[in-house]
């Protein structure tokens, strides 16, 4: 089962977060739904700047206690590298998300439009 390791800040960056979670689009969508969890209004975790898939269970809880000991200096390096800008992650996830569910094939155009019959 894959299992993912993420970074999530608030809009200034003051705190960084580490987490581990095995569905990121539902973990992504608790810190939105329970904005004040953790700080306060002014410092709600709502950023996701970094994350990894791993696929085994066992790697994953080691990355993640090994990226938890990291230093915030440390952990903005790791951010910076794949993430220069610190942007938020969840606009690709979302988009991604839809691509999945999105039904292949369209609807057909004919049942809308009237043949004209002269």
């Amino acid at each position: 089962m894959k299992q993912f390791i993420y970074i999530i800040t608030d809009r200034n960056r003051n705190n960084l977060h580490v987490g581990l979670c095995s569905d990121m689009m539902k973990t992504v969508q608790f810190y939105r739904d329970m904005p004040t969890l953790f700080f306060d209004k002014s410092q709600q975790l709502s950023r996701l700047v970094y994350f990894e898939e791993i696929s085994n269970e066992e790697q994953a809880m080691e990355r993640f206690k090994f990226v938890s000991t990291f230093t915030r200096s440390q952990k903005e390096k790791m951010i910076r590298s794949v993430n220069p800008n610190w942007i938020d992650l969840t606009i690709g996830l979302n988009l991604e998300s839809n691509l999945r569910t999105r039904p292949h094939l369209r609807p057909a155009l004919a049942t809308s439009r009237r043949g004209i019959t002269l």
